[in-house]
């Protein structure tokens, strides 16, 4: 075949995926009407799951999953939005990692909201300004986001996903060589991670500037051709600055875990849940310890133990932050839970991503 035979089967072939995917919409449509019936939540992070893992075990040509999902986590966030349409706060600024993380789940056809601080996008959750909220929860190299926990101890939202996400840096400039670069700008922590890769390729008169964010590093080098950002790709692709390197980070293993706000829970059980608690427990010798023995008895596998300042009275005291594979409806856990109910915050149930 020529290339104009092939453009005119790729035609064919795009116009059937169109037909069903209007006739996808449609099926939606009437599961959207049972829901509505029945009050149940569009938003469903378990099935989502399901159909892509489904998917990825059946596809057997060159479609992997880290294609795979983003097409289908597209389709889903249309077909949401077709039956009602979704608003969703993020710990901004626009192009930031938790904008990343929340398109990268709820679709570009959504509606977001770009917030200032964390207790923010808890506040349009809980206000009723947004529908679902994406905050960080915990990297693996800088550790738990303590006012995340915090927040979550004195709130009624509910995790109803987490959204695991490997954090990657860019180096992007409008300059056509790093020999005409002057400055570069980007968050303090950022120029850490990217140690190797500024010594590399700069000497020491390179001026390096810090920035309350590394999407406001994009907005400045847009502005001065001598001038780069440290970034995300997702934030020069938002802001059309050409990308001079990609991946330039010193460590490959650099991940953030988010997580989805939402003022209902998951009762829902998926395949593979994960579930959140924060525990506060009595003084006293070997109460811990105690405690943990019984999640060792009821075969219950604990994937995090963190501890948090109590901030109560004058004493050293402290809550744990726990979260062990299983929903919280779980017999085994119910057990506990009945025994420690005064003791237990449950902070959500959900698909486990990690």
């Amino acid at each position: 075949m020529n290339i104009e035979e092939l453009r005119i089967k790729i035609d064919k072939i795009d116009s059937e995926i169109l037909k069903l995917l209007n006739e996808r919409m449609d099926v939606v449509h009437q599961v959207g009407v049972i829901k509505s019936a029945a009050n149940e939540s569009v938003y469903r992070p378990e099935r989502e799951k399901e159909i892509i893992e489904r998917l990825v075990d059946l596809s057997k040509g060159r479609m992997k999953k880290e294609s795979i999902r983003p097409i289908f986590q597209e389709i889903f966030a249309t077909a949401r939005n077709i039956e009602l349409p979704e608003r969703i706060s993020f710990l901004g600024p626009e192009g930031s990692f938790t904008h990343q993380a929340a398109e990268s789940n709820f679709g570009s056809t959504s509606k977001y909201l770009s917030l200032n601080s964390i207790s923010a996008v808890f506040d349009s959750v809980q206000n009723n300004q947004a529908k679902y909220g994406i905050i960080p929860l915990e990297n693996n190299q800088e550790g738990i986001v303590q006012e995340t926990i915090d927040l979550l101890g004195i709130s009624k939202l509910k995790i109803i996903a987490e959204l695991p996400m490997s954090i990657s840096l860019s180096f992007s400039t409008r300059a056509d060589d790093v020999k005409n670069i002057k400055k570069i700008y980007s968050k303090d922590i950022a120029f850490k991670q990217c140690k190797d890769f500024i010594d590399n390729y700069f000497d020491e008169d390179i001026e390096l500037i810090p920035v309350n964010s590394t999407s406001a590093a994009v907005k400045f080098a847009d502005a001065d051709i001598k001038s780069a950002a440290i970034c995300s790709r997702f934030a020069s692709v938002q802001r059309n600055v050409p990308i001079l390197f990609d991946n330039i980070e010193d460590s490959k293993n650099n991940h953030t875990r988010f997580v989805v706000l939402s003022s209902s829970e998951n009762i829902v059980k998926s395949k593979k849940d994960k579930t959140s608690i924060l525990v506060n427990l009595t003084d006293g010798h070997g109460v811990l310890a105690k405690f943990l023995q019984e999640f060792h008895d009821a075969k219950i596998n604990l994937t995090k133990l963190d501890s948090r300042p109590a901030k109560k009275g004058v004493d050293f005291k402290y809550i744990f932050y726990i979260d062990f594979e299983g929903h919280y409806l779980d017999s085994n856990f119910q057990i506990i839970y009945k025994r420690y109910e005064e003791n237990i915050k449950l902070l959500g149930s959900y698909p486990r991503m990690i």
